[in-house]
């Protein structure tokens, strides 16, 4: 196994930014984004790939209607019409959309098209009840600054985001259509070069430039990161989705470019060995193994499971062969059969494992009619999808054979790795929207834009710092951060000190969310109450913590809730007092040891009693004055 070293395989990166416009409408109705849990509506769909206007099919599409999925759809009437169930044509263009990607697109540089068509993009995941997305090319070209580094931009588009996914059970996938409509500018960048540790950065600048305009949405959700990763050799561009935190890019584009180097190393290895494949490879081995031990095996045989094994000349440890740590051509095929929902497959050069013992693989070689040079996978699948799943198993093996690295449409995991989700969509994924007519665009409304582009981020800065006088660093994670707008709210509303407000939110907050708690929980209007009952003292600041773990955790929906169930009531003086007194009384060894630094072990104590019912600063106060009393009293 070799190191790697992304220096040496020239990796070109291009960002694709997709961010949620603040709007009260959605783009083709009068319906309000609102972000419900709660559903008054169903009704089921099922999609399927339908041959474009020059006859042709999207491959995107094709394979994935493989799946066979049948789509269930949840709608609240606050935030859905028929236009999102495909039961009414679209409206009229939102007129607050069309103003707000005009001022992005000039702030970006970017040459905005006199005339923008709507066009229909084929999507049959279930993302989109009418089986396509409607999308706009607003312009092209332009660029910005990423501290030193200019990026090019590629095209500015306004577009429909997708229902949101709420899982899948078995053959059937769920969608809430609250989010389905919402209006979603998508920037795409050229390809650049650049060091890893500078594509945050440049993702970050862009981010900034589209906050700066205070009229994009923040908060989970609301924007979203795909980058496209190619390497010198590799002929091929991979779009990487769903990067959901700018500190993963460089995770990803380093694994990704890792992979495709060593899908390359793997297709010469291939190569060599000079594979082909017949139908005679397939053999169904359910009856060999039944007396087999593994419990997955096992499992699908009582399930009606067929169990299919597929021989491969002259390939022996080629499935296992890893030219970089983790990339294998084995992992390649275990997550193209994991896209069908099957998870037992097996591979020769992992075996004996899993309760499969060396005599069930001779047993196996034997049926097969291979040696020890050949190999052979083993897959356990229903009977309806066994052949459909073979053959793209087959198809990817040989187009890494003959190619290298497939044209896919990957997905970012937590851990920075990427994992197949589909194959790449060609031209005959997008076609005209025949509902819409074209859009012009005014002179006046691009002098309007020209006038309404945004401070720089540096300016946005220096103003935060100014108005509500807190520091640079406070100023960046503020401005940064999904809490913006919350932030200004709440110094705007309670006049609390903005310095403690800025540190809850981006810190506190923060903290809780590293540590495993759900910050969606967290609702905006309960943030807001808890700097409410903290200006009217019926919390001190200490309890804060205490009240949104409690919230973030699920115990509690509300402030009031989360009071009650962490015992949190705030203490008066004189209470507090007796208490201090109290466990000053119980602690008098510490206070006769250290004397006046006793308060630091005490602060301790009373502070851990009282769980944030009380502010640090009384118990301070109240245990300078006690302490003091007791010392007098010991003299």
């Amino acid at each position: 196994m070799e190191e790697f070293s992304i220096k040496d395989v020239g990796v070109k990166v291009g960002l694709e930014i997709h961010q949620q416009l603040a709007t009260d409408k959605k783009l083709f109705c009068n319906c309000t984004p609102i972000e419900s849990e709660e559903y008054s509506m169903k009704f089921q769909r099922k999609l399927r790939a339908s041959k474009s206007e020059l006859g042709e099919f999207d491959p995107a599409a094709l394979f994935e209607s493989t799946k066979s999925k049948s789509i269930v759809y949840y709608a609240n009437p606050q935030s859905s019409c028929l236009v999102e169930q495909d039961e009414e044509p679209p409206h009229e263009l939102d007129e607050d959309a069309k103003k707000i990607v005009l001022v992005i697109c000039s702030s970006l540089k970017s040459n905005i098209f006199n005339e923008i068509y709507p066009m229909r993009k084929t999507v049959i995941d279930g993302s989109n009840t009418t089986g396509f997305q409607r999308t706009m090319l607003v312009s092209q070209g332009g660029s910005y600054k990423a501290g030193e580094t200019e990026i090019k931009i590629q095209s500015v588009c306004l577009e429909e985001d997708a229902a949101k996914i709420l899982g899948d059970e078995g053959t059937v996938r769920k969608f809430g259509l609250e989010r389905l409509g919402i209006p979603l500018v998508e920037i795409a960048t050229e390809p650049f070069e650049v060091e890893t540790n500078e594509i945050k950065k440049i993702a970050l600048a862009l981010g900034r430039i589209l906050r700066s305009t205070k009229k994009v949405k923040r908060g989970l959700g609301s924007i979203r990161q795909d980058v496209n990763v190619s390497i010198r050799d590799g002929g091929v561009v991979i779009e990487v989705k769903g990067v959901q935190q700018l500190e993963q890019l460089e995770k990803v584009v380093e694994y990704e470019a890792k992979r495709q180097h060593g899908l390359l190393k793997i297709s010469k290895k291939i190569q060599e060995r000079n594979w082909t494949y017949s139908e005679s490879d397939k053999k169904d081995i359910t009856k060999i193994f039944s007396e087999c031990k593994s419990k997955i095996i096992q499992s699908a045989i009582k399930k009606n499971q067929k169990i299919i094994a597929l021989s491969f000349k002259n390939m022996g440890g080629l499935f296992g062969y890893s030219p970089y740590e983790g990339i294998r051509l084995g992992k390649e095929v275990a997550e193209l059969v994991r896209f069908f929902g099957i998870g037992g497959i097996f591979h020769s050069d992992e075996l004996p494992n899993y309760g499969i013992e060396k005599s069930d693989i001779n047993n196996l070689r034997e049926y097969l009619e291979i040696n020890d040079n050949d190999a052979f996978l083993i897959l356990a699948s229903p009977e309806e999808k066994m052949n459909v799943v073979i053959d793209q198993i087959i198809l990817r093996i040989k187009y890494v054979q003959n190619h290298g690295i497939p044209i896919d449409t990957r997905l970012a995991t937590q851990s920075g790795e990427t994992k197949f989700l589909r194959p790449r969509p060609g031209a005959a994924r997008m076609y005209p929207e025949t509902d819409i007519p074209p859009i012009i665009i005014t002179k006046k409304e691009l002098i309007e834009a020209e006038k309404n582009i945004p401070k720089s981020w540096d300016e946005s800065i220096q103003e935060l710092q100014t108005k509500y006088n807190i520091n640079l660093q406070l100023a960046e994670q503020i401005f940064d951060s999904r809490y913006m707008e919350l932030f200004e709210t709440i110094v705007e509303k309670i006049k609390t000190n903005p310095t403690f407000v800025a540190s809850v939110l981006c810190s506190l907050i923060t903290n809780l969310e590293r540590s495993g708690l759900r910050p969606d929980l967290l609702k905006n209007e309960e943030i807001i109450k808890s700097f409410q009952l903290l200006e009217e003292g019926k919390i001190a600041k200490e309890s804060i913590e205490i009240i949104y773990e409690n919230i973030m955790s699920g115990k509690s929906k509300t402030i009031e809730e989360s009071l009650k169930n962490a015992s949190i009531e705030a203490v008066n003086e004189n209470d507090l007092e007796k208490i201090i007194i109290n466990i000053i009384e119980k602690n008098q060894e510490i206070i006769e040891n250290q004397k006046e630094r006793a308060i630091g072990p005490l602060m301790g104590i009373v502070m851990k009693e009282l769980r944030g019912r009380a502010s640090g600063e009384m118990i301070n106060n109240l245990l300078v004055k006690n302490i003091k009393k007791k010392l007098e009293m010991l003299d």
